[in-house]
């Protein structure tokens, strides 16, 4: 079972671990995971392709990189939805909403297996953000979905989609002024050589989707799907405290390496939930399907505050 990710040392990664530990002990050795993060299965696009076709047994990463399989897979980028990350988790576990989730990519032969927080959204950038109006004119990289470009429009800054592998070299050669993503990932792959300054924006959340071949999972006899498919649930609910403890550590690591961290106003904050919080709602409005499911989202989140 080749499992791929396109990061290394962070929550997405772990979880891997934790999944390849569960599913080894639980099919008694009859499926053998193999771990590939920082891209070695090739790009995300690529492994997630492998994936559908049955050459890659699982792919982990940002749902937001599945859009192109299925535009819902980008709601949960959407900002303003959650207080923190525990209250994402608690949203993204709910038994309704995780299951309808996870089956977005079945009629494309992906079968979810797990969904989980990496952790809030933040902007790495080259030159010093001290307040968000910083940001108008830059070209910042992102993921591939409108939820995500739309929130870079309505700064005033040029929304850059790309696979993560070319994002440092485009940061180093000043092609791209920044990034959004979350600060585990931009410590793991060492963003601080090209990119010092980090501003902390929390208006969303940077989640986890792991799907697995369908036609892989179809052909195992009926113990070994359970036996993948209870690994990660399992995998999702138990890598969540490594990620708390974790998020906090790379606060002190990303200024002992040499960068440094700004923290917008209150005031500032609530300004711009203000103007990126209607985008959810905005976006999905567009298909039907998308609409139904962001309420659902919507929901499960106001029932979990």
């Amino acid at each position: 079972m080749k499992i791929g990710t396109p990061t290394l040392n962070d929550t997405q990664h772990e979880w891997m671990k934790i999944f390849a530990r569960l599913i080894e002990a639980s099919s008694g050795g009859r499926i053998k995971p193999e771990i590939y993060p920082a891209s070695q299965l090739g790009s995300i696009p690529r492994m997630i392709e492998g994936t559908q076709f049955g050459s890659v047994q699982c792919f982990v990463g940002p749902p937001e990189f599945l859009s192109g399989v299925d535009s819902r897979f980008e709601i949960l980028g959407a900002p303003g939805l959650f207080k923190d990350v525990d209250h994402a988790e608690r949203t993204l576990q709910d038994p309704e909403f995780n299951k309808a989730f996870l089956a977005l990519g079945e009629d494309k032969g992906l079968k979810g297996a797990g969904l989980f927080i990496s952790g809030p959204a933040v902007f790495n950038t080259r030159t010093k953000v001290e307040k968000l109006t910083d940001l108008a004119g830059q070209k910042i990289r992102v993921l591939a979905s409108p939820i995500q470009t739309e929130q870079l429009k309505r700064l005033k800054a040029t929304a850059v989609p790309m696979p993560l592998g070319e994002v440092l070299p485009a940061l180093q050669q000043g092609t791209i002024d920044g990034v959004m993503s979350t600060l585990q990932v931009l410590t793991a792959l060492r963003f601080y050589d090209a990119a010092k300054f980090l501003v902390e924006t929390n208006q969303a959340m940077v989640t986890v989707v792991s799907v697995v071949s369908k036609s892989w999972f179809g052909k195992l006899p009926a113990d070994l799907q359970a036996a993948v498919s209870e690994a990660g649930q399992k995998a999702s609910t138990e890598v969540h405290g490594w990620t708390k403890e974790f998020i906090a550590k790379q606060r002190a690591f990303w200024t002992a390496s040499g960068g440094t961290i700004t923290d917008i106003s209150a005031a500032e904050h609530e300004e711009l939930m203000k103007l990126l919080r209607p985008i959810g709602e905005e976006v999905t409005s567009r298909k039907p399907p998308e609409k139904a499911l962001f309420e659902l989202l919507q929901k499960t989140a106001q029932s979990k505050a």
